[in-house]
This record gives structure tokens, C-alpha cells and sequence, in this order.
């Protein structure tokens, strides 16, 4: 059978303690052991289905593992308390003092910063390379690289990774490909396309509430135990541990996560045709002059669309921020950060979530001062959205 994500979270069945169509939460920091020998055995790693400490792991967060292991088609899944809590664990887990990691030049600025500027105090090093380009990739790797790093769909500048081409190269070189899939839940399967890891800030499209902050990494049963071994464990010694009560709140919202992000699709699919046609320079996957248009195609869940996140360039910051000031006062979204919410958000990534990537380099990569990027939201009258924010575009002579 065809392998499908959201038919893979809605045949898990959680039952509470006292019958509950949800699970009971796990409101407890510690937990108590009917003997010292199970307690020893705990901590030796060999008493399976026993909780020792929240840190470690709860009955709540493990719910919630399992469904994202589900959805992404892997054994299992660790939860943590943000996405960056997620994907540091795994890089520090898996690279030492004289390793390399040739990564994406176009990740998330947080990411980026945590490869440049802080991993290298323990003597990791990182190439940054344009990703779509699998001979670039090839010639950066080194006999010192462990990790092949990147996003399905680069934040900001949308590009889509060939997830089989890396995985083929990493198979050859004996490396582990991580990909980041926040951008892309349901629409790309980055396991079932030979990728080693998969990791997701749940705090986006996930959760879908901006409401709560949250990550997961997704793998084998193997690599998330060495994750949470309590003697070198990178994800229980660094300690980014998910609270029970927001495992259970992601939980609920995961179940009509199918629902959200064909509505997504659906309407950033509808204002890309709509702005590309106005003269706009608009990147959206979905888009046939995206130059990836055909790789996304043969990668994707089809039925979950191109995903909810597009661009456009405005040609300066001045008149981008001019346009997200006035299409807020006009109530079509929000000027902010992140994405996933109900209502559309947009920032200009330059100045803010790729703040992180000097100027310079920002301009090699593509990433300009006019570029906006949308998070579309849920809107019901997706022609009323557009006619909306046409209307704002024509008042500041963007159109």
C-alpha cells in the first residue's frame, strides 16, 4: 500500500486511563519504582515501559513520538521542548571534535548561527552549499564529514532539497542525512525518500495554534536511545525536555493537521497563480517556473499540495514593510515570525528569521531586502484575501 501519513495518525488509538478518547497527561516530574533493582535497571537502560525522571521521558511525550513517528514513517521519535532543542541534540550527538558537516546554505537563521558561530567551539566545522546542486555537495564532502544537513523546503528562499540524491550520497560516503521538514509535514516524507533523520519544529504547521514551542527528531529505535541514554545521551544531557501538558495540547491539534495543510495548499496555491500572473516575482514550489517544480512533484504526497509558505520580492525593505504595516491594518495577517497559524503571517526574513546570515552572504545565497515571506493561513474566501491585499499592493505602487 501506498504509504500515507495522515492515515498513519488517525489509526493510532490512545486510550486515557479511565477510558478517555484522549490519553491521560503524565503531570508528574518523577516517578516511582516498586523496587531499587527496577530503579538500577532504569538507569542501566534495561527496564523497558518503566519512567525515571520527565526529563528522560513520560507517558505524554512518548504518546506523542509515536504519532510523529507515524506520520513520518520511522521506528520512533523523541520530542523536545523547541525545534532548535531538537536539531542541536542530534548534530552534537552524532559529530565530535574534528568532524565536518557539509550543510544547506539556506536553513533556518537559528540553525545557520548554531552551525557558524557555536558548534565550532567544539571543533565541528561546516560548508555551507547550494544544496540542489548534488556535484557541489559531493565535492564539499570530506574524509572528516559525518552529516549531510538540509531543509525538504528551504527557509526562506524555498528551495527543495533531492532528498533520494542526497540519501544516495550519503549511503556512498557513509554519512547520516538529516532534513529539517518543517516546511513540508505531510506533503514530503523525507524517511521514505532515504533520509536517516528527520526532525520538524512542532511549533509550526504541527501544532498549528501559535500557542506552544516544541520539536521532534524521528529515527530508529537505535539512534533516539543513544538521543536519551543518561550517560551521553545529547538530548537528556542538554535537557530541552517537552512539558506533558504541551505533549498533549500537540497531540490533539496533530489530528487535523491533514485538514490544515490542504487548506494551506489550497490558498497559497491560489495567491502564487494570482501574483505571478500581476507581474509579482513569486516563489512557490507549486508553481511550474519554480525550478524545482518537477523534483517537489515526484517527492510529494500529492493529495497535501505544495505546502503554505510562498515569497515574493517587493524590490526594498522600505516598501516591503510599508506592505505587511498596511495588510495588517487591514487585517490579512500578521506581521510576524514563525508560520502554521490559522491567519496568514509575513516578515521580511532579511531583517529577521535569516537575520542571522550576514549581509553579504545573504545576497550571495539570493535572499534580497524586498523579499517577503507569507505563511498563508486558513482563509475561507481566498479571492477575497487576494483582492485584499491587491488593493494594499496598488496603494503603496508595489502594482
Amino acid at each position: 500500500m501506498k504509504f500515507n501519513p495522515a492515515d498513519n495518525i488517525q489509526d493510532l488509538q490512545y486510550f486515557g486511563e479511565f477510558g478517555g478518547v484522549n490519553p491521560s497527561i503524565s503531570d508528574s516530574s518523577t516517578y516511582t519504582f516498586l523496587s531499587a533493582k527496577t530503579m538500577f535497571d532504569t538507569f542501566e537502560g534495561n527496564a523497558d515501559g518503566c519512567y525515571l525522571y520527565s526529563r528522560h521521558s513520560t507517558p505524554s511525550n512518548l504518546h506523542l513520538g509515536g504519532a510523529l513517528a507515524a506520520m513520518e514513517g520511522t521506528e520512533t521519535a523523541n520530542v523536545s521542548a523547541s525545534g532548535m532543542g531538537a536539531i542541536t541534540p542530534v548534530l552534537m550527538q552524532l559529530c565530535g571534535a574534528g568532524d565536518h558537516i557539509v550543510s544547506s546554505r539556506t536553513i533556518y537563521g537559528g540553525t545557520y548561527a548554531f552551525l557558524k558561530n557555536f558548534i565550532p567551539r567544539f571543533n565541528v566545522k561546516t560548508t555551507f552549499v547550494d544544496i540542489t546542486k548534488l556535484a557541489i555537495v559531493e565535492a564539499a564532502i570530506t574524509k572528516n564529514t559525518k552529516v549531510l544537513y538540509c531543509e525538504s523546503v528551504s527557509n526562506p528562499l524555498l528551495e527543495v532539497a533531492d532528498i533520494a540524491g542526497l540519501s544516495a550520497l550519503a549511503k556512498k560516503y557513509n554519512l547520516k542525512l538529516i532534513v529539517d521538514n518543517t516546511f513540508s509535514p505531510l506533503s514530503i516524507s523525507p524517511a521514505k525518500l532515504g533520509a536517516d533523520i528527520v526532525v520538524h519544529s512542532l511549533t509550526k504547521y504541527i501544532n498549528g495554534s501559535s500557542d506552544s514551542v516544541g520539536g521532534v527528531v524521528c529515527g530508529t529505535q537505535e539512534f533516539i536511545n543513544d538521543l536519551r541514554n543518561v550517560n551521553d545521551g545529547a538530548s537528556m544531557l542538554l535537557g530541552a525536555t517537552m512539558d506533558s501538558l504541551r505533549a498533549s495540547s500537540v497531540l490533539k491539534n496533530m489530528r487535523t493537521l491533514h485538514l490544515r495543510m490542504k487548506q494551506h495548499s489550497y490558498n497559497a496555491t491560489f495567491l502564487a497563480d494570482k501574483f505571478e500572473v500581476d507581474g509579482l516575482k513569486t516563489v512557490y514550489p507549486g508553481l511550474t517556473s519554480h525550478p524545482s517544480h518537477k523534483l517537489f512533484k515526484k517527492m510529494m504526497n500529492a493529495e497535501y499540495g505544495f505546502g503554505g509558505m510562498l515569497t515574493i520580492d517587493v524590490g526594498s525593505l522600505e516598501k516591503a514593510n510599508e506592505l505587511m504595516e498596511l495588510m495588517q491594518h487591514k487585517n490579512l495577517g500578521n506581521l510576524a515570525v514563525s508560520l502554521g497559524f490559522y491567519k496568514t503571517l509575513f516578515s521580511a526574513p532579511g531583517s529577521s528569521t535569516s537575520s542571522e546570515i550576514p549581509e553579504d552572504e545573504q545576497k550571495e545565497m539570493g535572499l534580497s531586502n524586498g523579499l517577503i515571506r507569507f505563511s498563508i493561513g486558513l482563509d475561507n474566501d481566498i479571492e477575497r484575501t487576494y483582492q485584499s491585499m491587491k488593493a494594499c499592493m496598488k496603494e503603496i505602487g508595489v502594482l
